[in-house]
Order: C-alpha cells, then structure tokens, then sequence
C-alpha cells in the first residue's frame, strides 16, 4: 500500500477519537437511541397505516436496503469513518469452530513439510493466494514490483522446484516479507520487523497472512478516503433512491417525519400569532419551515418522542451536538453571570476569561452524564471561581471579594441550571439562534455575527455551528424531494414549497 496511506490512517485515529470524545456520555446516548428506537412510545404517535403482511424474503431485502444505505450515509457524513478488521467475539462459536479449522490447516501444513520427501501441495496454493493479495496492492505505476513478484512467485516453476525437491520455502518467505515492507503503510513497519524475526516457517507464513489482512484493511480506507471527495452526488442519489423504496415497502415510514414538520409549523404560528402579517408570512416560509425543524432536533426529549425517520440515522450525532449546545449554553451563562456580577474590576484582565472558562469547562465535562449532579458542580464552581476572583483581585490592587458579594455570586451561579433561569434562558436562545442563523446563511458562505455574551464560547459556537450546518445541509439533499411532499400537505392552500428546502 502506498505511503501515503499512514497519513490518512493517522489522521483518521484522530478524527476517530474526536469521535469517541464523549466517553461515557457517548456510551449513554447510544445506549438510549437503542432503547427509544425499539419502542413505539407514548400516546402521541401518529396514526400509522394499517398493518401489511410481508413476507421473510421481503423482510430480508429491505433490512439490507437500510444497511446499504446506512453504510453509504456513514462514509459521507463521517470523516473519520475507517473500516475495521472483523473481530469475532470472545467465546462466541464463530470464533472457536475458526480457531479448530485454522488450528487443524496449520497443523496439517507442518505435517507435511516434515514429510520425508516434503509434500508442497498447500504451501503452494497459500503462495498462490499471497502473490495475488500482493498483486491487489499494487498501483498502475508499479510496473517494476509487478515484474518482480511475477518473476520470483512463478508458480509453474515453484510447482516443478517442489516436484523436483529443490524448493526453498524460506527464500521465498523471506521475499514475500521485503515486498510487503515495500507495499504496507508506514504504521506496520512494526508489523514487518515482527516478521523478520520468524525463523520457523508455518509461524511465519501463519503471521504473513495475519499482516496481509491487516494490509487490505489499510488499502481499503486509502480507497476509501480518496474517492469520498468524489461520491457526493453518487451517494445522495443512492440515499434518496434506497430510502424510496424503503417508503414503497413502508408507506408509512415517514409518519414521524410529517408530525416533526407539523409540530414546527404550528410552534412558528403559535410565536407568530401577535406579530405583524408579513412577519408570519416569512415564518411561515417553506426554508424557515425546515431550518426551524432543524433547530427544534437540539431541544428533542430522546427518552419520549420518537425520531424523525429522516434523520434517525444521524440521530447520535444531533445528540452529541444537543449536548455540547447546552453545555456551551451553562458555560456562558456562568460567566456572563462572573462579569455583571464582578463588575468593571476584572474587565480586560489579561488571562482571567480564560482561566475562569476553563475552571468551569472542567467541571462540566461530565455534565451528561447519570452521576452528575448539576447543583453539587454548580456550588464547586461558584466555590473556585470566588476564590480565583479574590486572588486576582487582590494581585491587580482591588479590593477583595466582601462576604455579600461572594454569597449573591454563589447564589446566582446555583441557580443557572434551572431551566427558567432569566441569565440561562437568555443566553439558550441567542446560543440557537446563532447556529438557525448559521443554517440561514450557509448558502452565502459568510458567518453570521456572533450575539453579544457568547464571545468566551466563540471558537467552539463556530466548530459547533459548522458540523451542524454540513450535517443538516447534506440531509436536505437527500431527502427534500419528501420534504417538499409532506410540506405541501402542512401548509395552507395555495402555499407552494418551492424547491429551496
């Protein structure tokens, strides 16, 4: 495998790690999209189709139209998607009846290379099967490696140097070693040097086949990752068609997709039942209609409503993003709180904004998590960020923190985590209507301003607002053609949905 490879690998493991960021957090979410999927919920679910009868080999097929489509959906919208050796589990019967049938084909390749004459008969197919797994790595331009391997693994003559006992399996092992070291990426170099160090044949050839594995997975994710740039209009059309017919098998497979868009219309009429006429008309526009919908998934109570069809399979990913805005809401709430509460003193302190940020950032790591108790963390923080206020304070020559001063600060922090909390209320809704603000303006390529008291948070509103922005623009274009349809049905006579949605 070309070099080049290592580079994507490596920075593959990072964006996986990105990934897996939340630890256990990431591990509840999933855990609870498991448990929500499989339920029919609560009374609100909307009126389904009458049931319809299919049968297993109808059941099957479309199982593995959704997987299909799940796995080209994964590869687009995941950029640190890499495919993963399969792995067995531990004990499981699959992986002891392949441990007994690998057991006995080793074991039946030694006994015959200890046969006097040596019989050759499966060493020689296993050196059929590497040179061609070697040959598959190659690129056009390895027309030398090509000639090399062709030359050195000729099978006929191997099969006649066997017949007549003049084959060296050990030459061509150690061939076989150098022409992977030459093909592989550079993180399994380790892998090779390992190789060299087997002396015994049937453990070296068992180990060359265990790193040939290894090195088709490699050439499958720089495969991967070189064509992803150029998969865009293939994979949103493949979508769109896997999930029609899907829709075909399943009419109503978008019931709750149609009372997500109904749900946020009639929110929008509801907000804009006092304002002006032409306020409500442009609320009521098709795109606001959508991206507004959009938005509403950062708020979704995942333990009782059911998921829209549409986006269900990204639906970790709007939890992870549902969390990280919450926490970003806290954060900037704990400190516009700091700020007002301080005063002019701290203003314009070098380093003290993000000291404080990351003081409370620590704290809130685990914010998501069963075990955390918010008004427990809230006191800690309200605790340090006193005692780091007195003592930057007291290093620029103001007074200290008076004993009033340090309850009411305290107080005020304690009470940011309740969900009608003036400071957190305020700062939830300009942390969301930057991000619709970021939906609205995605067309245009140029950021929305950032509201007034979220600056402390700017660097991670921005990260946050443009995952989200490619996540929900990517889904518009698969599924819009069943946006339009469902929108046409929701909005009054005459609306039309038009095509920007």
């Amino acid at each position: 495998m070309p070099k080049e490879a290592d580079h994507i690998e490596d920075g593959g493991d990072k964006e996986s790690k990105e990934e897996q960021r939340q630890g256990a957090s990431g591990e509840t979410v999933r855990k609870r999209v498991r448990a929500n999927t499989l339920s029919p919920h609560r009374g609100n679910t909307p009126q389904a189709s009458p049931p319809r009868f299919v049968s297993v080999e109808e059941l099957m097929e479309t199982a593995k139209g959704v997987t299909n489509m799940a796995l080209a959906h994964e590869i687009m919208v995941n950029q640190a998607f890499q495919i993963k050796p399969a792995e067995l589990p531990e004990g499981s019967l699959e992986r002891r009846v392949k441990e007994i049938m690998h057991k006995a084909f080793w074991d039946c390749l030694e006994a015959q290379l200890k046969e006097d004459p040596p019989s050759y008969e499966h060493a020689i197919k296993l050196l059929a099967e590497i040179k061609e797994s070697l040959l598959s790595f190659l690129l056009p331009g390895h027309g030398r490696l090509r000639s090399q391997i062709e030359e050195v693994l000729d099978l006929p003559l191997i099969q006649q140097q066997a017949e007549n006992g003049a084959l060296d399996i050990g030459r061509l092992s150690q061939f076989i070693v150098w022409m992977m070291g030459s093909l592989c990426a550079p993180s399994r170099d380790k892998d090779i040097q390992k190789l060299k160090q087997i002396t015994e044949i049937v453990p070296l050839l068992k180990a060359i086949f265990s790193v040939l594995d290894l090195m088709k997975v490699d050439m499958a994710n720089f495969a991967l990752s070189s064509i992803r740039p150029h998969l865009m209009q293939q994979s949103v059309e493949y979508e769109r068609n896997k999930f029609q017919e899907f829709l075909e098998k399943q009419p109503n497979a978008l019931d709750f997709t149609e009372k997500w868009l109904e749900d946020t219309v009639k929110s929008l009429q509801d907000s804009a039942a006092t304002a002006s006429a032409s306020a409500s008309d442009s609320s009521l526009h098709p795109l606001s209609v959508h991206n507004h919908a959009y938005l509403r998934l950062l708020r979704w109570d995942h333990d009782s409503d059911p998921f829209p069809e549409t986006v269900l399979m990204d639906q970790v990913r709007f939890q992870e993003m549902q969390q990280e805005a919450e926490q970003l809401v806290l954060l900037s709430s704990v400190l516009l709180i700091v700020y007002t509460t301080t005063g002019e003193a701290i203003s314009g302190l070098p380093g003290l904004m993000d000291t404080l940020k990351n003081t409370v950032n620590v704290l809130l790591a685990d914010m998501h998590t069963p075990s955390f108790s918010a008004q427990e963390v809230l006191a800690i923080i309200g605790e340090k960020l006193c005692v780091e206020l007195s003592q930057c304070l007291s290093q620029h020559g103001y007074s200290p923190f008076s004993a009033d001063r340090k309850s009411a600060l305290k107080g005020q922090i304690s009470a940011a985590i309740q969900p009608d909390n003036t400071v957190r209320m305020l700062m939830e809704s300009r942390v969301h209507n930057y991000l619709l603000a970021s939906l609205e303006s995605s067309q245009h390529k140029t950021p929305p301003p950032l509201p007034g008291g979220l600056a402390p948070v700017s660097k991670e509103l921005k990260e946050l607002a443009v995952r989200f922005s490619r996540l929900v623009n990517y889904n518009k274009l698969v599924f819009s053609p069943f946006y339009q349809k469902t929108l046409q049905k929701i909005l009054a006579p005459g609306e039309s949905p038009g095509t920007d949605t």
